[in-house]
């Protein structure tokens, strides 16, 4: 199954727990969770591009699966990282956070952060 597509953020976990632990400030954090965010994924054999818009802020990032490439995070940090896939899932971990990315069918993203001991869960749709 391909990555590639738009998708709109549908529903989200402990949002606000795990923007607290990332260091956002408190008037950010209110902004942003209730915006649906849009992810833009495109996938070209190992290379991906993503997009993600959430309001007025456009994070990408492009990629090569198992290459090291320096990654915005949301926060506006660029860190180095390497993204492995497993089948229909993409991992990375970036400064102790693990993100997975697994495409659960052909219309929906599941996105999971674990940071220590939360867990940031976002469920996105094809559109």
């Amino acid at each position: 199954m391909s990555f590639s597509g738009k998708y709109q953020l549908e529903s989200q976990e402990n949002f606000e727990l795990f923007m607290k632990a990332m260091g956002l400030p408190d008037d950010l954090i209110q902004k942003g969770k209730d915006i649906k965010s849009i992810s833009e994924i495109e996938e070209s054999g190992d290379h991906f591009k993503v997009t993600i818009t959430t309001g007025s802020k456009v994070l990408s990032n492009t990629f090569t699966i198992g290459q090291e490439t320096e990654l915005e995070t949301m926060t506006g940090e660029k860190v180095k990282g390497v993204v492995q896939r497993e089948g229909n899932k993409l991992k990375v971990c970036l400064k102790g956070i693990e993100s997975l990315t697994e495409l659960v069918d052909g219309n929906t993203i599941v996105n999971t952060m674990t940071l220590g001991n939360i867990v940031y869960k976002r469920t996105s749709k094809r559109i």
